[in-house]
């Protein structure tokens, strides 16, 4: 699944082209490195997200297309 759309699915980001444009910004990371908005999430990724003076550090545990706001966080653990 694209980075974007996992972001909105898994609600760490609340629209897909804010994810889009925080992707194209620079500030989110996957396993250290900055990606794209295309990078293919899979399990076991680490993510880092720099939104505004927040900075949220997650590990993908599953990739799902559809997902209810109350499954949405059995997607990823947050990380400290």
């Amino acid at each position: 699944m694209r980075l974007d759309k996992y972001l909105k699915v898994s609600r760490l980001i609340k629209r897909r082209t804010v994810a889009n444009e925080a992707c194209d910004a620079g500030r989110v990371t996957a396993n250290g490195r900055p990606v794209k908005a295309s990078y293919e999430v899979k399990p076991g990724d680490v993510l880092e997200l720099a939104l505004g003076a927040r900075n949220i550090r997650v590990e993908v545990l599953a990739v799902s297309e559809a997902v209810t706001k109350s499954d949405a966080p059995a997607l990823y653990r947050e990380l400290t």
